[in-house]
């Protein structure tokens, strides 16, 4: 079993649980669900932090941190897509669903979206329902409007 490594990160979304393997980020929580042990610091947390302090500042739009999100290869097809979304823009679960050539999933892309082990660096808060109005958020809807807020 490979060593995890967290930390916890205070943000103006309140504080986040970051986690790393010894070469990639692979989770991001809302609020502090740290575990025992809590192994120490690593390259891939100090540069997560880094980059989640410059976006939360302005002051970056994209990530470079490696990521390696857990799921089924249809999640990841959908992680994959979310990435696409450009910073400050928003797409429908339908128009992931088509982006990945599957028109009828917008359910099941919602469900891989909910699945999302890295929020914000994998921006599932950028989906949106076909009307316009903002449907769940893991971090809950007040969260998500601050995110989508913050990049206008």
């Amino acid at each position: 079993m490979s060593t995890v490594y967290q930390m916890l990160l205070s943000s103006p979304v309140g504080p986040l649980t970051l986690s790393a393997s010894e070469t990639a980020l692979t989770g991001i929580d809302f609020g502090d669900t740290r575990h025992e042990p809590v192994n120490g610091a690593s390259p891939v947390l100090a540069q997560a932090a880094e980059e989640l302090t410059e976006y939360f500042e302005g002051r970056r739009r994209s990530f470079t941190v490696p990521l390696a999100p857990e799921g089924t290869a249809f999640q990841k097809e959908v992680w994959a897509a979310l990435r696409e979304i450009p910073y400050g823009g928003t797409a429908s679960y339908g128009a992931i669903a088509a982006r990945i050539g599957r028109p009828g999933a917008a359910i099941a892309v919602g469900q891989a979206n909910r699945r999302n082990p890295i929020p914000i660096i994998i921006p599932c808060h950028r989906v949106i329902g076909t009307d316009g109005q903002l449907v769940g958020y893991a971090g809950g809807l007040e969260i998500k409007r601050s995110l989508l807020d913050r990049e206008q």
